[in-house]
C-alpha cells in the first residue's frame, strides 16, 4: 500500500495529536483540578459544556443576570464542542498565551517616543510598580533577569519581547 492512501489517515491522527499534547502541558495535579471544575461546569453531565451549562453554573454562584449574547461569546472562544480536551485547550490558551510579539513591542513603543528601542529600567519598573495589575520589586527584578540592559541601565525592549513569547534566548 502506498504511502498516499494514508495521507488522509495520517492528517486526522496529527490533528487528533495536536490537540491532545495540551495534556503535557500541564501538571497531573492540575490536569485533576481542571477535571473537577469541568465535572462543575457540566451541569447536565453530558461530556460536553454547552449554554445551559454556563447559564446554570453562573445560577450557582449566585449570578442569575448573565446575558445571552455573554454566553455565546464565552462558547464562540473554542472553535467546537467543549470537551474536557477542549477545555483544557482554553485554559491553556489563557494561561500561557501571551500577546504576540508585535503586540508587547507595540505597548514598549508607547514608552518609547524617541524610538531608540530601548527603556531606562528604573522607568519601567516605576510603571510597572504602580499601573493596573501593579507588580511587586521583586516580580519586577524577576522579569528584568531575563532583560538585557546596558551599562547606562537602558533595557533592550525588543530583545525581551522576543524572550516573552519565544523564550530564553539560547547562547551558543
Amino acid at each position: 500500500m502506498g504511502r498516499k492512501t494514508k495521507k488522509k489517515e495520517g492528517g486526522a491522527l496529527r490533528a487528533q495529536r495536536a490537540s491532545s499534547n495540551v495534556f503535557s502541558n500541564f501538571e497531573q495535579t492540575q490536569i485533576q483540578e481542571f477535571k473537577e471544575a469541568f465535572t462543575l461546569m457540566d451541569q447536565n453531565r453530558d461530556g460536553f459544556i454547552d449554554k445551559e451549562d454556563l447559564k446554570d453554573t453562573y445560577a450557582s454562584l449566585g449570578k442569575t443576570n448573565v446575558k445571552d449574547d455573554e454566553l455565546d461569546a464565552m462558547l464562540r472562544e473554542a472553535s467546537g464542542p467543549i470537551n474536557f480536551t477542549m477545555f483544557l485547550n482554553l485554559f491553556g490558551e489563557k494561561l500561557t498565551g501571551t500577546d504576540t510579539e508585535e503586540t508587547i513591542l507595540n505597548a514598549f513603543k508607547m514608552l518609547d517616543p524617541d524610538g531608540k528601542g530601548s527603556i531606562h529600567k528604573e522607568y519601567i519598573k516605576r510603571l510597572l510598580m504602580s499601573q493596573a495589575d501593579k507588580m511587586t520589586a521583586t516580580e519586577v527584578d524577576q522579569m528584568l533577569e531575563f532583560a538585557s540592559i546596558d551599562a547606562a541601565g537602558n533595557l533592550d525592549y525588543k530583545a525581551l519581547s522576543y524572550v516573552l513569547t519565544h523564550g530564553e534566548e539560547k547562547e551558543e
